[in-house]
């Protein structure tokens, strides 16, 4: 690995830029002013580590590396402690341990500024060696940030248990709707050659919190079940195993039938089931610590259970059964859709899923995606959750961004995850947000999880773009605290990755914190969806009709005639309204107490209906358009101002995709415009610029090659 090092950001005794690649993503420890590093150095003489695991020796090695790269200096290990040493112990380690660790876990840990023999010190404690790491890297975080060191006292532990990534990584290196290069699983070289991203991976995401990874693509391939491929995946365990990940698979249900020759998949055939045991034992065999199956079945044309006249509960238990006896888990997916529902494909899952509640065997977790469709740029938060009690309820957020950009638009997604964790379901009364549903606390569930669809590829930055990076930082951070502010997320990451100067931070964050909104509204706005182009979903196509399943064209979705525009969710359309608790059906009954931003989502409303700002709907959706414009203009103008600021290399490349989004955002604008002015057949507001070509033009557009698409 090149270590990226000082930039210009904050110069030392001479403003010295080096150029930065995005590698070292918010683990880049650059040096501190003289002033922060003096402080810096007081709070970190020495390492006093009570133990040597791998774990143990990480998590030391990590405050060196740390430590060293603010200031310059080395940082000793000690058998003795020393003023201003950093303490990292267990009660089992020191059962003198002077600070208390009861109901942090076996992850979580205790920060402490305390006298220790008559020395100051700064104790890190923990239940156990990963904790001690978990503790070590939001040490460095504070000490990157920037943020003080005297006084600590925090106590930390993760309020959901799975914090998983899942990777949509095809085992022939590809990776669907992934915008960030190839897979960085090197299938074909594994596992004998084991390169050095591999535990880079690990301590970027041991360093949020992040204790799982699913390996493989949802729309999963047989062959990761066989031999060779279940040795490369161990392969992988054991370079995680010390940064406190689990490797999990996705799996596809006719493996029986396409490796074995079993006649039928059928879960309640026992000949099936004893497959699926024999096949977990090889697994654990090889992976003693193997985290389970993920599984997609029955949606989007992936074999399940359904195709034997089952249950996905009855195909859920049986894979249950398998991985039970190895304290393994299921996580079964509820996106499911089909053309046999044809009134509103938002419904299904709900349809599926909610009769089922309480019969899925207990180490099974439902997972849920955000919303009812399709990880739309926005969505209500998804009607299971709060309506399965009996059931825990995992989420599943996309972290890249098929919908939103892909890798080039800046839309901070910590907003989006913020609003659905903190989405009231009204389930048990009011305060029954979705976060509570999927912590467990609202129903009393033990198993919780929550995952994130990986934008990790095997581009230098491994997101796409830098700014892509606080996107899987904000979800571990979100999957570790859920009462996080995405705000004081988007703060965070900043400064470990630009700059703790003031005149860097605020503008970033400001810049961040509108910038998913502002997309929302030049693709989405007033709970529009799905409307982007068919197959790539990159771009505007609010026109496609003629796709053979009806939910497949984005006219379903938006319904827009000369009369109005909207999905009709209530009692006289599709009643999906009525899958919600009873006091949020009624609220979203009525357009007036819908919120604006789902207002298209739930109703069908004439183009001439009043806006809360007095505007018809017609000029509002206009206005909407615009401002998504103007704010992208305003980010370029924005980032410009902190030329002086940023390295070269990453303000070049950030430059170069703002520019892109600015042109793109205008092509959704103009290009909806276009579509909705021919069926509305109203004059745009004063102030509106008419779009710069025909209809026709846009529908013309034609992307074979977009990126992503599986």
């Amino acid at each position: 690995m090149i270590a990226a090092t000082g930039t210009a950001l904050t110069p030392l005794s001479a403003p010295v830029a080096r150029a930065e690649d995005g590698y070292d993503l918010w683990l880049r420890y650059a040096r501190a002013d003289a002033p922060r590093g003096a402080g810096l150095a007081a709070h970190a003489t020495a390492i006093v580590a009570a133990g040597t695991s791998p774990t143990l020796t990480i998590a030391t090695q990590e405050l060196q590396r740390g430590v060293a790269g603010m200031t310059g200096t080395t940082l000793p290990l000690s058998a003795t402690i020393q003023q201003g040493a950093l303490l990292l112990a267990t009660p089992a380690s020191t059962p003198s341990l002077p600070v208390k660790t009861d109901g942090l876990g076996s992850e979580g840990y205790a920060i402490r500024s305390m006298t220790v023999d008559g020395k100051a010190v700064t104790v890190i404690a923990a239940n156990s060696d990963v904790g001690l790491l978990h503790g070590a890297y939001h040490w460095l975080r504070l000490a990157q940030s920037g943020e003080s060191l005297d006084h600590l006292d925090i106590s930390s532990a993760p309020k959901i248990g799975l914090r998983l990534l899942n990777h949509w990584d095809n085992l022939n290196g590809t990776v669907e709707r992934g915008y960030a290069g190839e897979s960085i699983w090197d299938w074909w070289r594994l596992p004998d050659w084991k390169g050095p991203r591999y535990a880079d991976y690990a301590r970027a995401n041991a360093s949020i919190g992040i204790n799982g990874t699913v390996l493989n693509n949802v729309n999963a391939r047989s062959d990761s079940l066989t031999a060779p491929y279940i040795a490369k995946a161990a392969a992988l365990a054991d370079i995680f195993r010390p940064y406190g990940i689990k490797v999990y698979l996705s799996v596809k249900w006719t493996a029986p039938m396409e490796l074995d020759g079993l006649k039928t998949a059928d879960p309640l055939d026992p000949a099936v089931a004893a497959w699926w045991k024999a096949k977990a034992d090889e697994i654990y065999k090889a992976i003693p610590d193997f985290g389970g199956f993920l599984v997609k079945a029955n949606s989007e044309g992936q074999p399940g259970p359904q195709d034997y006249n089952r249950t996905h509960a009855d195909g859920a238990n049986m894979l249950a059964a398998a991985v039970k006896p190895h304290g393994g888990i299921v996580m079964w997916r509820a996106f499911v859709y089909a053309h046999d529902n044809p009134d509103d494909r938002a419904k299904q899952a709900y349809t599926d899923f909610k009769p089922l509640d309480g019969k899925f065997a207990d180490n099974v977790i439902v997972q849920v995606k955000n919303g009812a469709i399709d990880f739309q740029p926005r969505e209500p938060f998804h009607p299971l959750f709060g309506a399965m009690p009996k059931t825990p309820l995992m989420m599943e957020f996309q972290i890249t961004k098929e919908y939103l950009g892909q890798s080039t638009h800046l839309t901070y997604l910590g907003p989006l995850f913020e609003e659905v964790l903190d989405a009231d379901t009204f389930a048990n009364g009011r305060g029954s947000t979705v976060a509570k549903v999927i912590d467990g606390s609202l129903e009393g569930h033990r198993l919780t999880g929550i995952a994130g669809v990986a934008n990790i590829g095997a581009n230098r930055d491994w997101s796409g773009s830098i700014f892509n990076q606080a996107d899987w930082y904000a979800f571990g951070r979100l999957a570790w605290d859920t009462s996080l502010s995405a705000e004081g997320i988007a703060r965070e990451w900043t400064k470990m990755t630009f700059s703790s100067d003031p005149k860097v931070v605020q503008p970033v964050v400001t810049m961040m914190m509108g910038s998913r909104e502002a997309a929302v509204d030049y693709m989405t706005p007033l709970g529009l969806a799905h409307v982007m182009g068919t197959g790539h979903h990159y771009g505007p196509a609010p026109w496609v009709s003629d796709l053979a399943r009806p939910e497949w064209n984005p006219v379903y979705y938006h319904k827009a005639d000369v009369n109005g525009i909207g999905f009709d969710r209530t009692k006289r359309g599709s009643d999906a309204v009525g899958q919600y608790a009873p006091v949020v059906a009624k609220m979203l009954t009525d357009p007036r107490t819908t919120p604006e931003r789902d207002l298209l989502w739930f109703h069908h409303l004439p183009w001439d209906y009043r806006l809360k700002s007095g505007d018809t709907l017609w000029d509002g959706l206009i206005h909407h358009y615009d401002g998504g414009v103007r704010y992208v203009a305003d980010m370029q103008t924005t980032w410009a101002s902190l030329k002086p600021y940023v390295d070269a290399e990453r303000f070049a490349e950030t430059e170069a995709f703002l520019t892109i989004q600015h042109r793109e955002a205008q092509w959704w604008r103009d290009a909806s415009i276009a579509y909705f002015q021919s069926v509305s057949k109203r004059p745009l507001p004063a102030g509106s610029a008419a779009p710069a070509h025909d209809l026709d033009w846009y529908k013309a557009q034609s992307f074979p090659y977009a990126p992503g698409h599986n």
